[in-house]
């Protein structure tokens, strides 16, 4: 997802812009007139999502204290697997409107992931409005948007990561709360390279990261300068999360 300008020349939502390296059915009302993801949708996929995933892998969560109960919020994972936006979506405290490449809504599928489930399609390669002012429409409604701002599946590392989340934070002032998923690395690109059955999977949070915390530093910034700089400050608190999950669960994936 390229970064698109409104008629101010601000970043109207980036993912494919500069990267930060190492080196119900019927869409809900937001705030600010443009439709929000449904709600119902979300908390319906987290009903069918907790049995679900509980039944089919060992999934255990840390720091569920760590989740903010109310209010907008980024939930930020790594992503290594096919299976982590759904579990994460699945078993978190909170419903969770995801951003899912919109290859995934072809199809049968399409429908239930967006209005069914709630979900949010979004293309990778190209300006992407619509998926853009969805996802806003979700924060300012007081959602939950989970975002892999890696923007696709790598080692999880966080070695690079989109600006995407940044501009979601600073467009809306939510927090960001670092996910990281562990077990669900995949061996290949498919459905079937899920974790076999009674996989132990564990997700850990960390503290939800405030506007103010990651704006550290970049007063004084231009817009685009300051998200580059808040996302970079992203990506070393990401990556140290996920450094930090390995060790207290014991395992390095």
């Amino acid at each position: 997802m390229k970064v698109l300008r409104d008629s101010h020349d601000r970043p109207a939502g980036p993912w494919r812009g500069r990267q930060s390296t190492a080196a119900s059915p019927s869409p809900s009302p937001s705030h600010d007139g443009h439709k929000a993801p449904s709600a119902r949708g979300a908390k319906r996929a987290h009903r069918v999502g907790v049995p679900l995933m509980h039944s089919l892998w060992h999934v255990t969560q840390h720091n569920v204290a760590n989740v903010p109960t109310e209010g907008a919020l980024l939930m930020a994972g790594n992503h290594t697997g096919f299976l982590d936006g759904p579990l994460i979506a699945g078993v978190a405290p909170r419903p969770v409107h995801f951003l899912v490449k919109k290859e995934m809504f072809v199809g049968p599928l399409g429908p239930i992931l967006q209005h069914g489930f709630g979900q949010i399609p979004i293309d990778r390669d190209h300006p992407d409005r619509a998926g853009i002012q969805a996802a806003l429409a979700a924060l300012r409604s007081g959602g939950v948007l989970g975002v892999f701002p890696e923007g696709t599946r790598s080692t999880g590392q966080f070695e690079s990561v989109h600006n995407g989340l940044a501009y979601f934070a600073v467009a809306t002032g939510a927090p960001v709360l670092p996910v990281a998923c562990l077990g669900t690395a995949a061996k290949g690109r498919t459905i079937g390279s899920l974790p076999t059955p009674r996989t132990h999977l564990e997700l850990v949070y960390g503290t939800p990261l405030t506007l103010e915390e990651l704006s550290q530093g970049s007063e004084g910034l231009g817009r685009r300068q300051k998200i580059a700089a808040i996302s970079e400050e992203l990506r070393i608190r990401l990556a140290a999360h996920v450094q930090y999950a390995k060790q207290l669960t014991g395992r390095d994936n």
